[in-house]
């Protein structure tokens, strides 16, 4: 009987969770950095919040995910001795991103554009797969 599982345990998970790792601190790296520079520039702090009200305010989560997902592929094909990407693993590395990113999410500092979020999450998998549209096969 064929296990359907199977796919789903094959996958290497350390590396893509090390990868996942690395996307999030470096995604919130630069977070805090922009939260950094917008209490000392006066006029930064202005430019962002008009970046951040609507309507623009709207696809920034959406910009943000997008660029997770792409920085975490990006950083995968470095990886490419320890990770063989192909749709499943992309999957994996989604789920990788998402939980990273939650657990990311419960340390209490100010972000403001590295937030997980429902259309953050629809981001980051339209950057995956979009950077990795080569490895679907």
């Amino acid at each position: 009987m064929n296990d359907p599982l199977r796919r789903l345990k094959s996958q290497p998970w350390k590396p893509l969770f090390l990868v996942a790792l690395g996307t999030i601190a470096l995604a919130k790296g630069i977070d805090y950095l922009l939260v950094f520079l917008m209490v000392s520039i006066p006029n930064l702090q202005q430019n962002l919040n008009l970046i951040l009200s609507p309507p623009l305010g709207i696809l920034v989560p959406l910009a943000t995910g997008v660029g997770v997902g792409v920085l975490g592929v990006y950083i995968c094909d470095r990886f490419q001795s320890q990770i063989f990407l192909n749709a499943g693993s992309l999957w994996a590395l989604v789920a990788c991103l998402g939980i990273i990113f939650a657990l990311a999410g419960l340390i209490p500092l100010p972000s403001f554009f590295a937030r997980l979020s429902y259309p953050t999450f629809l981001g980051m998998m339209v950057g995956v797969f979009w950077k990795g549209r080569y490895y679907w096969r």
